[in-house]
């Protein structure tokens, strides 16, 4: 293996371990609300310009700190807006027993609006934090940035954050078991509604933090989570639809696989590749790599 390949290895990290952050929630709000949110990426971008402005009017004093506070700030603002649109939207559809079909409907036509709401204030430029430039680490001549190794760190944080969650929290029980039936849920005495809400909450708050993480490494732009829909999309559907550590692995294995497609290919092939391999896995294990449950 030469130095490109490793170098390609060590990015599609950094990008899976973002796209694995916003896969969970595309798959939690799908396994517990039964809805495939199109504005999910939108989230993302919203995180992220949230983030950025957050950054730039906290005091230089946090120092190093700057960037992490500004993230926290970007997802409580995202985590707002998600409860917002469970109350003015998605609750009166449930409520209305909307079909599928509009659901998907309702939330492309809400992605188009976030989009066009982040146009609006933050405008169309590529935008980035004022962060001060930091020399690349070299490891053996492969250059890892700073910046990446923080957004695989953090992802690694929230991972394990949500597995105690899940498994240890009365309230990740309570989330496994509206997932499993909501209905025996609702009669065993649990607050489906609360746990909604917190559904909401977690979604909204790990993609903000991956979008507030995707500008460490790359500009913040308006379609920058529309862009990565498909791969989480793809991430959710290879690891088994409603599983948040099959879309983790999902993840993984759309990111890796989108950066070392470069090295074979021109990088406008990357989502195809993805894609592809999403097929592939598809035809030997149509469930994904796991079982579709919490």
């Amino acid at each position: 293996m030469d130095q490109q390949f490793i170098q390609l290895l060590v990015n599609g990290i950094a990008v899976g371990s973002i796209i694995a952050l916003a896969a969970v929630g595309l798959t939690l709000t799908y396994g517990i609300l039964r809805l495939a949110n199109f504005a999910h990426g939108d989230l993302m971008s919203l995180g992220a310009y949230c983030a950025l402005t957050a950054e730039r009017v906290l005091p230089t004093e946090l120092g190093v700190l700057r960037i992490w506070v500004a993230i926290a700030l970007g997802a409580l603002l995202t985590i707002g807006v998600a409860l917002l649109t469970e109350r003015l939207i998605w609750s009166p559809m449930r409520d209305r027993r909307a079909s599928s079909t509009t659901l998907i409907i309702i939330s492309i036509g809400l992605a188009l609006v976030l989009r066009n709401g982040i146009i609006l204030l933050w405008g169309t430029a590529n935008q980035r934090y004022q962060l001060p430039v930091v020399s690349a680490l070299n490891i053996f001549g492969i250059r890892i940035t700073q910046g990446r190794l923080l957004v695989v760190g953090l992802a690694i944080v929230a991972i394990v954050g949500l597995h105690y969650l899940l498994q240890q929290t009365k309230t990740g029980k309570a989330m496994r078991a509206v997932a499993d039936n909501v209905d025996l849920a609702r009669v065993s005495g649990i607050n489906v509604e609360r746990v909604v809400q917190w559904t909401w909450v977690i979604a909204a708050g790990l993609t903000a933090v991956g979008g507030g993480m995707y500008g460490l490494i790359t500009a913040v732009r308006p379609d920058m989570g529309w862009f990565l829909i498909l791969p989480m999309f793809a991430a959710v559907i290879l690891g088994g639809i409603g599983n948040p550590y099959g879309a983790i692995a999902g993840a993984y294995v759309i990111g890796i696989a989108q950066e070392l497609s470069t090295y074979f290919l021109p990088a406008e092939y990357k989502l195809a590749v993805a894609l592809l391999l999403m097929v592939l896995v598809l035809f030997v294990r149509p469930q994904g790599i796991f079982r579709g449950t919490l």
